[in-house]
């Protein structure tokens, strides 16, 4: 597989279907959670409890990867994440509504995994379309 087929099988099959026990196979030990300048490190048990949390908000929730871009080592992948909220976040209670979330991933895969993560999903938009928040 090329580096845009692994992150693409990474969000699609092993965390939609939450497939812990693979995560070794595509994130790297030392792998890097990037958010604007500052890198922290997360490794495969802070992406593992990062899958966890999303599970418990979005029990069935998955993750379709729509459109791809590659440049050097980093996979840019547009995705949309649709589950069932049927769990607490960020003080915004279950709803059991089917809510559908887009995003942004951007991937750095060496060796065949993932090795610097960072990403960002669209929940405002979401939550305000489905009146679960209301501007000030």
């Amino acid at each position: 597989m090329n580096n845009k087929d692994i992150v693409k099988y990474f969000y699609e099959v092993i965390v939609s279907e939450n497939r812990l026990e693979a995560l070794s196979k595509y994130i790297a030990e030392d792998c890097m959670q990037r958010t604007g300048e500052k890198t922290i490190f997360i490794g495969i048990n802070g992406m593992k409890q990062h899958v966890i949390a999303v599970k418990k908000t979005y029990l069935d929730y998955t993750m379709k990867i729509i459109r791809q871009y590659a440049e050097d080592d980093y996979i840019i992948s547009e995705f949309i994440m649709r589950g069932t909220h049927r769990g607490d976040f960020v003080g915004i209670t279950p709803t059991n509504k089917v809510l559908e979330i887009t995003g942004v991933n951007i991937d750095k895969v060496i060796d065949g995994k993932i090795v610097e993560h960072s990403g960002a999903a669209n929940t405002f938009e979401t939550f305000f379309e489905h009146h679960l928040i209301k501007p000030v």
